[in-house]
């Protein structure tokens, strides 16, 4: 792999890594160039619920259609369901390691890891090359995990969970922390149920997430929305090109008259499109 490193001082330098206790001077990265984005961060149980499991490729999967980019820790369990979330909807990930990048740890996750880089994410590490995967090095992985993040979502978590400490790291950055709400007689849940209890943020669906990343959740919704048929492809990439009126929409798209105006009416129906005056139409 191609490894590259960084330093505080360069512009690829996440500048929400900046504002952390102990940022890392330097970093190590396979992969695509940083940008400045929004990030949510994702952790939880080495052994999740089935519960915990789908709730997970459900939300992260609509967060990740929304534009934001997924960061874990490439670890066994929801670590990983949140990357392979985000590479199935088509979204970005970033993966952030705890030794050195020419080994992956937990093997296990190699071909996870490649595919992470061959759809545009990046791998990160503090630790130069030949670094070894020491337990303390995880504990400070963690720091920077929710420093890259706008928000921390906590998924599946017990009571002494190691997931709890990225939560907190989150709580001392000043970042969001959302958890995911539990049947109280799991022990997976005690730890999200308590962080809710103090003060995290409740997450029961996807536009929790994207409210609180500050993210428009009706224009999420349309961009995430998929054609369902021709007619409705072609009417709305019109209308994202900048084409407004009836009728030049009608004459552009070469529908029927009868296809266009049923295609017009169920594109409102859905709450994708929106008359701002009589006779043009625009994304809701």
């Amino acid at each position: 792999m191609n490894i590259r490193h960084i330093t505080n001082r360069d512009s690829e330098y996440p500048s929400l890594l900046k504002e952390i206790g102990a940022p890392p001077q330097r970093l190590w990265l396979v992969g695509a160039v940083l940008q400045e984005e929004v990030r949510l961060t994702v952790v939880g149980s080495r052994k999740p619920t089935k519960y915990g499991i789908k709730v997970t490729q459900k939300l992260i999967q609509e967060v990740a259609s929304a534009g934001v980019t997924i960061v874990s820790g490439l670890a066994l369990g929801i670590d990983a369901l949140a990357h392979k979330a985000a590479l199935d909807a088509g979204g970005k990930t970033i993966a952030v390691m705890a030794g050195g990048l020419d080994r992956i740890y937990p093997a296990t996750n190699t071909a996870l890891a490649r595919r992470i880089l061959e759809n545009g994410g990046t791998l990160i590490s503090e630790y130069p090359e030949k670094t070894e995967f020491f337990k303390q090095n995880f504990v400070a992985r963690n720091r920077i995990q929710s420093g890259l993040s706008d928000a921390v979502l906590i998924v599946e978590a017990a009571e002494k969970s190691g997931t709890l400490i990225t939560a907190q790291f989150a709580i001392d950055q000043n970042r969001t922390v959302l958890a995911l709400p539990g049947n109280i007689d799991s022990p997976n849940s005690v730890g999200t149920n308590e962080l809710i209890k103090t003060g995290a943020t409740p997450v029961t669906s996807a536009s929790d997430i994207l409210e609180a990343l500050g993210i428009n959740t009706r224009a999420a919704k349309v961009k995430q929305y998929k054609p369902e048929n021709h007619a409705e492809e072609v009417i709305l990439g019109l209308i994202k090109s900048g084409t407004d009126s009836s009728e030049e929409l009608q004459v552009e798209s070469q529908l029927s008259l009868i296809d266009f105006t049923t295609t017009l009416t169920m594109l409102e129906i859905k709450d994708i499109i929106t008359q701002p005056t009589a006779g043009t139409w625009d994304l809701k």
